[in-house]
């Protein structure tokens, strides 16, 4: 399995620090904005008319599992994570090579 912290097994702890908070919600916020299964679930509202506001949560779910998880993070985790989510609020399936990308 691949990690995705280095094998380190732990999110560093200077991201307790203010911008470093800031600036994972932003990188996670800007990945999700150019995934273009995720953006055409969003614009045709295959989640229903709160499609944004599904977004917005994987965004937020991310961010959590990402900073507070005690445990070594693999990218199948991560995978799942957003496989899951994609299959079951916004009524789509995506291949695991397109989440890869």
């Amino acid at each position: 399995m691949e990690s995705i912290n280095g094998n380190q097994g732990r999110v560093p702890s200077n991201l307790q620090r203010p911008d470093s908070v800031s600036n994972l919600q932003e990188g996670i916020t800007s990945l999700l904005s150019r995934w273009n299964g995720l953006q055409l679930a969003v614009q045709n509202q295959w989640g229903g008319r709160d499609s944004h506001q599904k977004s917005q949560q994987l965004a937020s779910d991310i961010f959590c599992w990402l900073s507070q998880s005690k445990a070594t993070l693999h990218v199948e985790d991560l995978e799942n994570m957003l496989h899951e989510c994609l299959l079951l609020s916004f009524n789509t399936e995506i291949e695991m090579a397109a989440l890869r990308r």
